[in-house]
């Protein structure tokens, strides 16, 4: 259980792709301390010299469910700042990873999940993954700023006030979903796009991905903090905790 890194090698050799995957049973909803390893190993991993391509899976029935909500409503405020700092710290690596990042997505993608992808430079998914906020169902706000990468403006909006998810094939066919495949097959390939991006010069690489995200028209560091702010405010007002008392309730 938590968060490993392995390297990847081919019958030519070293294939300079790292896979760091994240196993927290049962569902992938990451504690505190998960989010940060997890940012740690991205990180460790983009500033290897050695790796050219970072492939970002999971183990389990889904790719993530986000926050411990339980871990939460146990440790109260203290939790919420370690969580918010958490995500805003394991989004940010993959974002600002030094190599390009492909998300390999299996099953459900919520939450803290859709910042993970969202920060993605591609993604590859399983046919029966499916991406989503359910944020105002658990007491919080935020990833809006990466579902926004995902789907067009109205959708996302639509998608974030009715807590609904969006199917792979729906995000393949608005182009954010680099292919749809069976869930056998993920693995393998995610692991096919990260060797034809890692067959290129790694300087090269690494130079590419800081120009891309210079140019990028949002500043997701910016905007996801600020959507944090709204969270924490709904904290102090005791909105956060009168939902969060229902999670796991109601046929919640």
């Amino acid at each position: 259980m938590g968060v490993s890194t392995s390297s990847q090698e081919s019958g030519h050799g070293k294939d300079g792709i790292a896979v760091v995957t994240v196993d927290f049973p049962p569902v992938n909803a990451l504690p505190v301390a998960g989010w940060f390893a997890l940012a740690d190993a991205v990180r460790g991993a983009g500033r290897d010299p050695r790796v050219r391509c970072v492939v970002l899976a999971a183990e389990g029935r889904g790719f993530n469910a986000g926050v411990d909500i339980k871990e939460l409503q146990a440790q109260g405020p203290s939790a919420l700042v370690g969580a918010n700092r958490g995500c805003y710290e394991a989004f940010s690596a993959v974002y600002d990873c030094e190599v390009p990042v492909v998300a390999a997505v299996q099953g459900f993608c919520l939450g803290g999940g859709v910042g993970l992808v969202g920060n993605a430079d591609a993604i590859v998914a399983s046919e029966d993954a499916t991406f989503g906020l359910p944020e105002l169902d658990r007491g919080a706000l935020g990833a809006a700023t990466h579902l926004a990468r995902l789907v067009p403006q109205h959708l996302m909006r639509a998608l974030y006030f009715t807590s609904r998810t969006a199917t792979a094939a729906e995000l393949h066919a608005h182009g954010s979903v680099w292919r749809v495949v069976p869930r056998a097959e993920l693995l393998e390939v995610a692991l096919e796009l990260a060797r034809e991006i890692a067959a290129k010069d790694g300087e090269l690489l690494r130079l590419a991905k800081a120009a891309i995200n210079g140019i990028d028209p949002v500043d997701v560091h910016r905007s996801y903090r600020f959507e944090q702010g709204f969270t924490f405010e709904a904290s102090t007002a005791g909105v956060a905790d009168r939902i969060r008392d229902r999670f796991g309730k109601e046929g919640r």
